[in-house]
């Protein structure tokens, strides 16, 4: 009877242990997917790529705004780096043209992701509710970079939010097949031409 006993939590800890490791494997299989350039993976791919049988992967499927915030939280903390690192430039000039190449680079690894998301996002609470975030932490990243008469000159600072936003980078990318290069010149051509016309 002393060995049932024990043996029974150890039984339940296995199988959560378990489903916590198969969770995991689901995930970073769904983020290689798309990586990969797989928008809408299907269960039969992610079971493939994570080596597990599709009826555990249709398990966790079922839940399926969960995965995508443990797949937000994945990128958030492999992005975290670039946006967590202080600006070196001390003037708001400078530290523009350090957030133009700082978000041409968080775009540009965020791209897979994000062209995903966009595809699920209409079905998914959690997602919607991601891009209001990140759109929200993009602007005020954004307004505490610029001096007052700049922040507070709406045509200026909705022009500047536009060009530095991540659906200008998808456009030029994406519809206009720009590398990410020829992208990131052109985002600075924008930047500098709104920055020439505010200072006439």
């Amino acid at each position: 009877m002393a060995h049932d006993a024990r043996a029974k939590p150890e039984t339940v800890d296995g199988r959560i242990i378990r489903r916590f490791n198969n969770r995991r494997r689901i995930v970073a299989a769904m983020l290689e997917l798309v990586r990969a350039g797989a928008i809408s993976p299907g269960a039969e791919q992610v079971a493939a790529r994570a080596g597990l049988g599709l009826r555990t992967v249709f398990r966790h499927f079922d839940d399926m705004d969960s995965l995508y915030r443990e797949m937000a939280e994945a990128m958030r903390h492999e992005l975290q780096p670039i946006v967590a690192a202080p600006f070196a430039s001390r003037d708001w000039k400078g530290m523009l043209a350090e957030m133009v190449d700082r978000r041409a680079r968080l775009f540009e690894r965020a791209m897979p992701f994000k062209d995903a998301a966009d595809v699920h996002r209409h079905r998914s609470l959690f997602l919607r509710k991601d891009y209001q975030r990140m759109r929200s932490e993009e602007r005020a990243a954004l307004a505490a970079a610029l001096p007052a008469a700049l922040r507070n000159d709406r045509k200026f600072f909705e022009a500047l939010d536009l060009m530095l936003s991540f659906a200008t980078w998808q456009h030029l990318r994406r519809d206009q097949k720009q590398g990410a290069v020829q992208a990131r010149q052109t985002v600075d051509f924008a930047v500098g031409a709104l920055l020439a016309a505010t200072s006439k």
